[in-house]
């Protein structure tokens, strides 16, 4: 942004806001930082006609970045590893962005670290030093920009000794090269063991969230069981991905026969082991719901996630302008006691 220049459209903004386009925003755990309660997840963003595995190519990615800032979706999620490895997630946000720098403070933007990337060695993979710094810098490279507003650790790693991984973090965050430090994939235990060790260490790496699988038909899997409850109590936001089931609570697979190319689940073999009778009956329940109350049936799931007690803002992913437009909406959904003990009837069976 130009600050020498007077910019008359910006004269007058409020003092202090609560929403940006009618979308509200939600503190990011026990942190500062607020966030779109509804923002976009871009796992599948990238060039597909490079073989990278994506489904949105630029030109429709562009498309959605410029209806998700007019919507007020702002918490944009990515990762180095995304699309196989080949850093094409950020590579297509950090073109957006550079084609409109002005939007830079609008947007709240999430990458990670740890997987594998830019070479085969054991060290351009992990939570080393040298990886976490060397992941980050080339990450920058190819967002285009000189800081990420949080740094995910993609998943635990028990290599390498936390305190190694949260003072680099420290070091980070104090170069201004990241603003706050999240974590994936962790376990009730891991994220305990982190915090044990931040609270000989400093704020800056403590975790301000946590990005784990839920949805409301499967909640957490097995092994991630009361890391949402921990979450809660300790003031860490929980950050669902996958929150429509790989969009099993949509329309779309309410009869699996009709699905085909294009549908993903459908094209990662997933189909006949997430679409089973009894998960495609709760979304049957579901629905009924969400019609009688006249909304669909994904956003009745995500209206339902933001009433959990820890839970974060969602990062639904979005194929189309359409899809992002009615996620969007779902952040504007208000759910009272009685609607949510029916949702929660509902899920239960």
């Amino acid at each position: 942004m130009d600050h020498l220049t007077p910019r008359p459209d910006l004269y007058d903004v409020p003092y202090q806001a609560e929403d940006f386009h009618g979308m509200p925003y939600r503190q990011v755990g026990a942190s500062g930082l607020r966030a779109s309660a509804i923002g976009l997840g871009t796992w599948k963003f990238g060039y597909p006609h490079t073989g990278d595995g994506a489904r949105v190519d630029e030109r429709t990615a562009f498309a959605i970045f410029d209806r998700a800032v007019e919507l007020g979706v702002t918490f944009w999620d990515t990762a180095n590893r995304y699309n196989n490895g080949s850093g094409n997630s950020e590579r297509l946000i950090g073109r957006w962005l550079r084609a409109n720098p002005d939007q830079r403070r609008d947007i709240v933007l999430a990458t990670k670290a740890h997987g594998g990337m830019d070479g085969a060695t054991p060290n351009h993979s992990g939570l080393s030093r040298g990886n976490i710094v060397d992941a980050l810098h080339a990450s920058l490279a190819r967002l285009q920009l000189d800081h990420v507003d949080v740094l995910y650790f993609h998943r635990f790693d028990p290599t390498v000794p936390i305190e190694e991984s949260l003072e680099t973090i420290e070091d980070l965050v104090r170069e201004g090269l990241i603003r706050y430090f999240a974590v994936s994939n962790f376990t009730r235990d891991q994220l305990a063991s982190y915090l044990e060790v931040q609270g000989g260490l400093s704020r800056r790496c403590r975790p301000v969230a946590v990005q784990n699988r839920f949805d409301p038909l499967n909640r957490e899997p097995d092994d991630y069981v009361g890391t949402l409850a921990y979450c809660a109590a300790q003031g860490i936001a929980y950050v669902p991905y996958s929150p429509l089931a790989g969009g099993l609570l949509t329309r779309r697979y309410l009869d699996p026969s009709s699905a085909g190319a294009g549908d993903r689940l459908h094209d990662e073999g997933k189909l006949e082991s997430v679409a089973t009778e009894e998960k495609l009956a709760g979304v049957r329940r579901l629905l009924k719901l969400a019609e009688a109350w006249e909304v669909e049936v994904s956003q009745l799931a995500l209206a339902y996630l933001l009433t959990l007690p820890g839970m974060g803002p969602q990062i639904p992913s979005s194929s189309t302008v359409a899809q992002l437009e009615s996620n969007a909406a779902a952040g504007r959904i208000r759910l009272d006691e009685q609607q949510i003990a029916e949702v929660e009837a509902a899920l239960a069976g």
